[in-house]
């Protein structure tokens, strides 16, 4: 029974993945015969010779350092709401959770029309509140704050993994603060945060992959724009490779991006050793 699985992985994950590695030290592009050019690729990525590379990564960076604890927060603000025995809550939780399940491509041209500045629900919004309007995706200051707070849309599903770890706390513990005359802050502190920390702890890497990998909103609604203000890192991928068609240089991107999150994946697993409470630790 595991033999189509380990078949399937040789095939379809590491033969890839050990293909992108070697033609990352050719000049590959698909149309040409290519040859090992060792680690050109590289030297023109840090080297500054592609000054779309840095730029990027940059991008990235600011995206995923917005995105990330917003998205978090707000999805752990909504289990929170949702946990409580109210009426309804299982509606209110399905209206929380579809949006994440709304294809990509329909809620970025959602978002498009909502943030337009001359007829978008959100200037239009703004005007009638006597405030002052912004240009969103259309200005280079403003363009990654805004798609950063566009994640809060989508944390359907980080949303029901924090539900199943409030839901997962035991009830004496709670009952264990209000004896000793805690109130909901104690609650929260005391034992909702520290009980959570392993769920956190999970989403919060998650969240990270996710957010180096973000391509579609980037692709669809600005194309980078404007003037590469949100060129992420995939889109900058994409056009290595489609655009100009240079396979090699793409594939060495892409490792790159492999070791940045293997990285930043080490040095928080390293770190939740002083941060992350397991209910075995003593």
């Amino acid at each position: 029974m595991a033999a189509p699985a380990i078949l399937g992985f040789f095939i379809f994950t590491l033969g890839p993945l050990i293909a992108s590695l070697i033609l990352s030290f050719t000049d590959y592009s698909i149309t040409n015969d290519f040859r090992f050019i060792g680690v050109s690729n590289y030297k023109r990525l840090f080297s500054g010779e592609d000054s779309f590379f840095y730029k990027a990564l940059s991008v990235t960076f600011y995206y995923v350092a917005l995105a990330v604890p917003i998205s978090l927060t707000a999805a752990f603000i909504m289990a929170m709401l949702l946990k409580n025995n109210v009426k309804g809550r299982a509606f209110f939780r399905s209206v929380f959770y579809l949006p994440s399940v709304v294809p990509v491509v329909a809620t970025s041209t959602i978002f498009i029309w909502l943030l337009n500045p001359d007829i978008g629900l959100l200037n239009q919004i703004l005007r009638f509140l006597h405030l002052p309007t912004s240009m969103w995706i259309y200005d280079e200051k403003t363009v990654i704050p805004t798609m950063a707070f566009m994640t809060v849309w989508t944390t359907g599903g980080t949303m029901l993994i924090f539900l199943a770890g409030l839901e997962s706390i035991p009830e004496q513990y709670y009952e264990a603060v209000e004896i000793d005359g805690g109130r909901l802050w104690h609650k929260l502190t005391a034992v909702t945060l520290p009980m959570m920390t392993p769920t956190i702890f999970f989403n919060l890497i998650m969240g990270i992959i996710t957010g180096f990998q973000s391509f579609s909103e980037a692709y669809i609604m600005t194309e980078g724009g404007p003037n590469n203000a949100s060129l992420f890192y995939v889109l900058y991928l994409y056009r290595e490779a489609f655009t100009h068609l240079r396979m090699g240089a793409a594939c060495a991107i892409a490792w790159v991006l492999f070791v940045i999150i293997m990285i930043l994946s080490a040095l928080i697993f390293r770190s939740s050793r002083t941060w992350v409470y397991y209910e075995g630790d003593k």
